[in-house]
């Protein structure tokens, strides 16, 4: 179905919110949260959320709901090209305040931006999953096989650009939640 990968993707991005979300609350209980977790956290929302899945559906989900009468400039597909601005400007925010706060201590503006991107993202995951996934798969349902080759390829290409693969980022994903995990005891 044109929308499993995607669907995927966000289970993967699920965990690493969940991470960020306990990352989050160790910084507000003053805890210091080493480079090996906030560098692999920043990756992923650069490199594997947006790189990767946003293209995958700025790429080929969205011109494929264009091209079955869902229009572009209103509607969801606006919505959601709007949310992945957003996205990458919280995410710039927030890496440049672990930048900060790795070089000063001070957590402070990585404790907001990480906030807002967890809120943003879990938002913008529900509404995919809720609805838009659901629209596609009503609309696409004749050129699903189409759709599934191009989010496979793109996803491939994107990733081929940032030299590391899916397994990277799977592994990342379970790591962060054991390292988290690990810096509340």
């Amino acid at each position: 179905m044109s929308t499993a990968s995607l669907r995927k993707d966000h289970e993967l991005i699920e965990k690493v919110i969940k991470a960020m979300d306990s990352t989050v609350q160790l910084l507000v209980d003053g805890k210091q949260i080493p480079d090996s977790i906030l560098l692999p956290v920043i990756d992923f929302s650069k490199n594997f959320t947006d790189v990767c899945h946003h293209s995958k559906e700025e790429n080929s989900l969205f011109p494929a709901l264009e091209q079955a009468g869902m229009p572009r400039n209103m509607g969801p597909i606006a919505m959601m090209l709007m949310d992945h601005e957003r996205s990458r400007e919280i995410a710039k925010y927030m890496e440049d305040s672990a930048q900060e706060y790795l070089t000063s201590g001070n957590s402070e503006n990585l404790i907001n931006y990480m906030k807002q991107y967890v809120e943003h993202i879990t938002e913008h995951l529900w509404k995919e999953n809720n609805r838009l996934f659901m629209m596609a798969e009503a609309r696409l349902q004749y050129v699903s096989q189409k759709v599934d080759k191009e989010l496979n390829e793109i996803e491939i290409s994107k990733l081929q650009e940032t030299g590391k693969t899916r397994e990277h980022y799977e592994k990342l994903a379970e790591n962060l939640s054991k390292d988290v995990s690990s810096q509340g005891n």
